[in-house]
């Protein structure tokens, strides 16, 4: 719905502009109606240009659509396609321009003869372009991350969705899309080759006996990864006291999981560790403070 809006406003004020500079044009005489008994026009140029352009645009899409229908499991082959798909879509301007230039009665072997000048030029003008298509091909061909992998860049944590020429878009677990420049992915963080590790810190009282607790929770956690063996890859791992807190001890535990389930692992352990904590007679302390007064 916003894609139309914005499609119909466009609309609008380029008909507006186109408006302005006509009137602008009669106006000031620049512009008059016997100019325009003069044009004429080659509807069979029009009709060929026309039949180009959809020819084209058909062709591309089709090869897009039947790029679609493969559901590969390999990221590696899942990126290829991505990026090929997305060439074609330049592919389909750049013939577009040329061909049609051709049945204009433009030489074209007379531009390209004059594409090192032109080259020049958009070299200095686009660099940033030009920075995105050869990094993302580097990352291409070096194997750096595909689609479907779950990396992080700049703090942004998601699964990457599409890698264009010169794009690559990252979805977070809230759907929210980041679309980097491919130039900018630097500092990748790639957390799909290995399992991640969810961590939970949980607080205890300072009078609470520590060797009856911690002889209690080797079956805890047990407990635990029985009860969510779709989440954790194994059971949960008590790594001892943590810190000293002001107001508690507070005790860390580990668990292996995919980096899909980072958070949701995090949340699940924090729940039934509260719960196996109470179950085991230790109630997590609140914050509190402790006054002494002399007499």
């Amino acid at each position: 719905m916003k894609k139309s809006k914005n499609a119909v406003i466009r609309l609008i004020v380029c008909v507006a502009v186109l408006a302005v500079l006509f009137l602008a044009g009669i106006l000031t005489k620049t512009v008059g109606w016997e100019q325009f008994k003069r044009i004429t026009v080659d509807f069979s140029v029009l009709w060929k240009l026309l039949l180009m352009i959809f020819f084209v645009l058909t062709v591309e899409s089709l090869l897009v659509m039947l790029l679609g229908l493969p559901k590969p499991k390999s990221h590696r082959a899942r990126s290829i396609l991505s990026i090929v798909s997305s060439l074609l879509k330049y592919v389909a301007v750049i013939v577009i321009l040329c061909w049609g230039l051709s049945i204009l009665g433009v030489n074209v072997s007379t531009i390209v003869a004059s594409v090192g000048i032109i080259a020049l030029i958009v070299g200095f003008s686009a660099e940033s372009l030009i920075a995105d298509v050869v990094t993302g091909a580097f990352m291409l061909f070096e194997n750096q991350y595909n689609v479907g992998d779950i990396v992080e860049v700049d703090g942004f944590r998601g699964t990457v969705t599409n890698i264009g020429i010169r794009t690559t878009s990252i979805t977070d677990p809230g759907d929210n899309v980041k679309i980097v420049n491919n130039s900018a992915m630097r500092n990748i963080l790639n957390r799909s080759d290995r399992l991640s590790r969810s961590i939970s810190d949980i607080s205890i009282p300072y009078g609470t006996d520590l060797e009856k607790l911690e002889a209690g929770i080797p079956g805890l956690m047990q407990r635990i990864y029985e009860a969510h063996p779709d989440v954790m890859k194994e059971a949960p791992r008590y790594l001892g006291v943590q810190a000293l807190a002001d107001s508690a001890v507070v005790l860390r535990f580990l668990v292996n999981v995919e980096e899909k389930d980072i958070y949701s692992a995090a949340r699940t352990l924090n729940h039934d560790l509260l719960l196996g904590f109470r179950k085991l007679g230790v109630e997590c302390p609140f914050p509190q403070v402790d006054v002494h007064m002399d007499k």
